[in-house]
């Protein structure tokens, strides 16, 4: 493997050509109109503009991006995260090409993709599943029957995709039929698929998820957990690893269930399986991502492997080099994603230039990140900038760096989740460990987010301002000058 494509822009894009470079691979860069001054553009060997800024006339043209890693000679495709990363009909279309598609088949894409699908593979393993429906809800008198065996609350949720969309959590049966509804119908603007199923809705759960690799010779390993229960519209915010919760015996047990799903699709490359948690550290099946996560950063700080080489190593038909009993935990890893979003006004994205911005440094302090000071952040892709990553040997000096970094993150221009960051890992549930999903339901306020210090600073400047006000010197207008060429200065009478 000479040269990879890489199917992605930002941050991304930039973190896979830095793995290929160090593994003496050329990169080729994709890029729409919007991207053109990108850092991932002008990092690769070879960049090609594939279209006006909209993904779905860029990023999302699997066919195009082909065409361009035959013509420029490339190896294989990358597909990185989000647009084409787990499309089963690309990843063949790539396969068919005769290039080598850097992620698992087309098979094992398909059947995970399909959350029902993906459950129905798993309890061949006897993983834990939330109780509910295993196959798509045909009518309203099925989701009825359904839940007088699971009670209430249920979720309703789509079969494809994922990201939060097409997720309905249902309270009485006088919200089923409505709920329902909805759901199918986002589902379907979403993904072009309305099928959804019922679980029942596990009331604070955590969301813990396991990282796999695996090889195309069967040998798996899982590179132990990351706790991503700090969402904001059921998208994760802040991750860590390991969860701050789990017993070793559960890690375990979660561990060789994660490797059970994985081999029920006969997976090979990096995959993740989420689970959630309850209070009492039950744990079920959620679903199977079949690509690098975007929290992957975490992982690879406690393991010290680079998931983006051993994605590669795999692709190339390597056999993984380590094994389970090999892997261990070293320290502790926090991330943040600073996403372009105002946290004081519902998390809603922002948009405008990166007037300044300066990344923190220092020991045990990671940015990933795709953007410069001066350049403008797009309406027409994720709002994520960047990733804030700190290590310690344990937890809170984790959590204490990870304060220091946040700090020392100067961005203005626009809002961002920094100030949002810093609260949450402040907060007590966080340091106590305590959390879950609805960590920011339960104890976030937009005005909390006013420091103190912020405030003392605006009432400097009005007491600044009422000073000047008060000892202002009236002078004469600069267009009057003296006969011997001076400005007068006019007194004022007080």
């Amino acid at each position: 493997m000479q040269k990879i494509l890489v199917a992605n822009r930002g941050e991304i894009a930039l973190r896979v050509m830095r793995s290929a470079r160090e593994m003496g691979i050329q990169t080729v860069a994709v890029y729409s109109e919007a991207d053109r001054t990108m850092p991932f553009v002008q990092y690769a060997d070879e960049a090609i503009c594939i279209g006006p800024a909209p993904s779905n006339q860029s990023y999302l043209l699997g066919n195009k991006i082909i065409e361009v890693a035959l013509q420029t000679g490339a190896d294989a495709i990358h597909p990185g995260y989000g647009f084409l990363s787990e499309n089963a009909r690309f990843a063949q279309a790539v396969a068919d090409a005769g290039l080598i598609f850097i992620g698992p088949d087309a098979h094992s894409i398909e059947m995970m993709g399909s959350k029902l699908a993906a459950k129905q593979a798993a309890q061949k393993f006897g993983v834990p599943m939330v109780p509910g429906t295993e196959t798509p809800l045909r009518s309203l008198e099925e989701a009825q029957e359904v839940v007088k065996k699971t009670g209430f609350p249920i979720l309703i949720k789509a079969s494809a995709g994922g990201g939060g969309k097409g997720m309905r959590v249902v309270n009485n049966e006088g919200e089923l039929e409505e709920q329902i509804r909805l759901a199918k119908s986002e589902a379907m603007n979403a993904f072009g698929d309305d099928a959804v199923f019922i679980e029942k809705y596990v009331g604070a759960p955590r969301h813990i998820e396991i990282q796999i690799l695996g090889d195309k010779h069967g040998n798996y390993v899982y590179l132990f957990e990351r706790e991503c229960s700090i969402q904001r519209r059921h998208q994760k915010l802040v991750e860590e690893a390991p969860s701050s919760c789990l017993t070793p015996d559960i890690r375990a047990a979660m561990g060789k269930c994660a490797l059970d799903v994985a081999r029920a699709c006969q997976y090979h490359g990096a995959g993740t399986v989420e689970f959630l948690v309850d209070d009492t550290l039950n744990f079920y099946f959620l679903e199977m991502n079949t690509r690098l996560q975007v929290e992957h950063p975490v992982t690879e700080m406690i393991t010290g492997l680079d998931l983006v080489k051993e994605q590669i190593r795999i692709a190339r038909g390597e056999k993984l080099s380590f094994t389970q009993e090999t892997l261990q935990i070293n320290g502790h890893a926090i991330e943040l994603r600073i996403c372009a979003e105002d946290p004081a006004n519902n998390f809603l994205p922002d948009t405008g230039s990166l007037a300044t911005y300066i990344r923190p440094q220092g020991y045990g302090v990671r940015v990933d990140d795709g953007y410069e000071q001066g350049m403008d952040i797009p309406i027409y892709y994720d709002p994520m900038i960047a990733k804030l990553i700190a290590w310690g040997s344990d937890r809170e000096e984790a959590r204490l760096r990870l304060l220091r970094a946040i700090d020392e993150y100067q961005v203005t221009g626009i809002h961002t989740t920094l100030p949002f960051g810093s609260w949450a890992l402040q907060h007590p549930a966080f340091i106590e460990g305590k959390f879950d999903t609805h960590f920011i339901g339960k104890y976030f306020v937009p005005s909390l987010l006013h420091t103190p210090n912020e405030a003392a600073t605006r009432a400097a400047a009005i007491l600044a301002a009422q000073i000047w006000q008060q000892h202002r010197v009236e002078q004469t207008p600069l267009s009057a000058p003296s006969a011997n060429g001076h400005w007068k200065k006019r007194k004022t009478l007080r």
